[in-house]
């Protein structure tokens, strides 16, 4: 789902403000944040709020691909409620919900 929200990013190496641009079930297509040196298969958690609401999603994910200022992260884990309002969120924007499980590497960021 093509996705625009603020996130944070906390890895190792530090807490990194982000922007979510694609999302799924499986994992996220992110801005490159600032400051952060990508290592693949770095592990990290992905902290976000659904929009209009302090309902916070948080995913345990891993480093899968850095290009062109975006970083693509695999969810390793995430906790049954924030599965369920992720999912919810994907089902309401989707009409087909095969695209609720693509891979990581079928996100997709569109130019403005």
């Amino acid at each position: 789902m093509i996705f625009s929200n603020e996130a944070q990013f906390m890895a190792s190496s530090g807490d990194f403000s982000c922007k979510i641009l694609d999302l799924s079930l499986n994992g996220a297509l992110l801005t490159l944040p600032e400051g952060y040196v990508p290592l693949k298969n770095d592990p990290a958690s992905l902290n976000f709020y659904l929009p209009g609401s302090d309902i916070k999603i948080t995913m345990e994910v891993e480093v899968r691909h850095v290009e062109e200022g975006h970083l693509g992260v695999h969810c390793r884990q995430i906790d049954l409620d924030s599965v369920t309002h992720l999912k919810r969120l994907i089902e309401l924007n989707l009409a087909d919900e095969d695209i609720l499980y693509r891979e990581l590497e079928q996100l997709t960021h569109e130019e403005d």
